[in-house]
């Protein structure tokens, strides 16, 4: 099985930064593209970020210039660093992947994380 461990969720003013990490542990050889969601409540759960393996990255509109999505492929972990917070940022994150599992590396899943909440509030 594949895990996805996310951390760094919580509350922070207006203005302010929070990093979010997440690790992928379990039985895989390695990982692709790796990514952060987001959903609001009463809201579909948006793309925010996206690395590929190459380090090619893509950004919604609205995180660009705020937001810097980073990978370390040596510890099979995934960064969204989020400066310039604003209340409209506050959501529940979700970091996802995609995986090559099976001895060989020939299957390819996509896993999520377990979602951790920020909150952007005076």
């Amino acid at each position: 099985q594949v895990q996805l461990v996310e951390s760094g969720g919580g509350l922070v003013q207006p203005g302010g930064s929070l990093r979010l990490s997440c690790a992928v542990s379990g039985s895989f050889v390695s990982t692709s593209n790796m990514a952060w969601y987001r959903q609001a409540p009463g809201q579909q759960r948006e793309l925010v970020a996206l690395i590929g393996r190459s380090e090619s990255t893509n950004y919604a509109d609205s995180v660009k210039g705020r937001f810097t999505i980073s990978r370390d492929n040596a510890k099979n972990a995934v960064y969204l660093q989020m400066n310039s917070l604003k209340p409209d940022d506050s959501a529940v994150y979700y970091c996802n992947a995609d995986v090559w599992t099976g001895d060989s590396g020939r299957y390819l899943r996509n896993y999520w994380g377990q979602g951790t909440q920020v909150t952007v509030s005076s």
